[in-house]
């Protein structure tokens, strides 16, 4: 495939440098179909499988042929690149920006939701944008372009370069896919090149390595739809990644420090040129960075209120663990200091014939057994109660307020209930303790748990008692 979009790169560049100008017209407009027809195939085939994204671009390539074919001079004519402001350049640009949807929609498949380098490619896009208008751009304008024709050009720029960053930041995570990946990359950087030598070369030179330039980036464009390994830009070999959570704050610095840096050369050099970079740059840039230091601080909140979360809980079943029931029974206590409540008692459970199936069907069959008491105690806990796991098969409850009498026997029944292991149905039994202060008792948390343990233990013993003489 690369042999192939070589020579038909060469070919065409050939055959356009020694056509006559309207043979000219008829060789680009037929290489700006190459790939409309690939991305058809491979969309109406079904080779393509994700169909927003890949559909999203082909619209994008469907638009610019289009826009190719009804002004068919427009670039072999020496039109793109003046800024002219007319229904050609807006319908170029809006064509870009539609890749750049079907790259951010790429990205965000990839990237799990990738907020942050979507952020980071539109900042990307000013940073570029800025340097190449003030400095390659602005000051080879010929008089023909217009505020709109620049401000299209300016904005046009921008999003090839968004589009570039897009591409490179799902290189970095799509390994097989990076054939493919590479002709995006070198179709968008042809164009970001050929947009800037139609520039240029407007006042005084041909257009012909202009459109030479836009070939190649068509002929890339088509190849990387009909790669083998087109589909994995999209679809993860593996699962999608979660996108890194370290702060750019070198970029962040770089978006927010380039364009006032442009407008200070300008004024040292006395250019005025390139006046539109600061304002329009700007408001571009300082809305950016504003809403990527909000994601990123709302990463960190999320990020310390997963890691409270897993210093509380049991990471197997999502109950509280020993150190979150432990703050609960002395906050409760504490309440029933205060006469706030007028009890509070702790019930301590520990699984009878549990060792046997974990001996058995494994440690995931046990982990099922676990998961499941858990749900059961927690679906059936009274409201207020607190429930935790604070051992291997030992849960606790807290009540803010009396245990009912029936309690061991509930309990028993709730979790005796068969679950479901690899095929095999599993029961386990369940030992109860339950311990009670009342107000004014007086009762610290070592001696309510140690209460509740050795009521827990009692209960445990008699279960032995009784299957004793079945044993015999």
């Amino acid at each position: 495939m690369h042999a192939g979009v070589v020579v038909a790169t060469a070919t065409a560049g050939t055959a356009y440098l020694y056509a006559g100008p309207h043979l000219r017209v008829l060789i680009f407009s037929l290489v700006t179909l190459v790939p409309v027809v690939t991305f058809g195939w491979a969309l109406i085939s079904g080779f393509l499988t994700d169909l927003r994204t890949w559909v999203t671009s082909a619209a994008g390539m469907v638009m610019l042929a289009g826009c190719m074919a009804f002004w068919s001079d427009w670039v072999t004519g020496h039109h793109f690149g003046r800024a002219e402001g007319r229904i050609a350049d807006f319908g170029i640009a809006t064509a870009h920006l539609i890749f750049l949807a079907g790259a951010a929609t790429g990205l965000r498949k990839r990237g799990v939701g990738d907020l942050a380098g979507l952020l980071d490619a539109a900042l990307f896009g000013v940073c570029v944008a800025g340097p190449a208008w003030a400095w390659l751009i602005a000051p080879r304008l010929t008089d023909s372009a217009t505020p709109l024709g620049e401000m299209l050009a300016l904005t046009d720029i921008a999003v090839l370069a968004a589009v570039l960053a897009c591409l490179a930041r799902i290189g970095r995570r799509a390994r097989a896919a990076r054939a493919p990946i590479a002709y995006l990359l070198l179709c968008c950087a042809a164009t970001l090149g050929a947009h800037v030598a139609s520039t240029l070369t407007a006042q005084h030179g041909s257009s012909t390595w202009t459109v030479i330039v836009l070939m190649l980036a068509y002929l890339t464009i088509a190849a990387s739809a009909v790669h083998p390994a087109a589909p994995l830009v999209t679809d993860p070999d593996g699962p999608a990644e979660v996108p890194s959570g370290r702060p750019p704050l070198l970029g962040l610095g770089i978006a927010l420090c380039a364009n006032p840096l442009i407008a200070m050369i300008q004024g040292v050099r006395g250019d005025d040129a390139a006046s539109v970079v600061l304002p329009v740059c700007s408001m571009l840039a300082v809305p950016l960075v504003l809403l990527r230091l909000r994601q990123m601080s709302l990463l960190r909140s999320r990020a310390e209120r997963t890691l409270a979360h897993h210093a509380l809980h049991d990471e197997l079943t999502g109950l509280a663990n020993r150190r979150h029931m432990v703050a609960e029974i002395d906050l409760a206590l504490a309440e029933l200091d205060r006469s706030a409540i007028d009890e509070v008692t702790v019930v301590l459970l520990d699984l009878d014939g549990f060792k046997p199936i974990n001996d058995r069907f494994g440690h995931q069959a046990g982990d099922i057994v676990l998961r499941a008491v858990a749900e059961r105690l927690t679906g059936s806990a009274c409201p207020g109660a607190v429930v935790g796991r604070i051992g291997g098969d030992e849960f606790v409850v807290l009540l803010r307020g009396p245990a009912k009498p029936d309690l061991s026997t509930r309990v028993s029944n709730l979790i005796g209930r068969p679950v479901e292991v690899g095929g095999a149905s599993v029961r386990v039994g369940v030992s109860a303790g339950a311990a009670t202060a009342i107000r004014g008792a007086n009762l610290d948390r070592d001696t309510l748990i140690g209460r509740a343990d050795a009521a827990m233990y009692a209960e445990k013993a008699a279960h032995r008692r009784e299957r004793a003489p079945a044993l015999r």
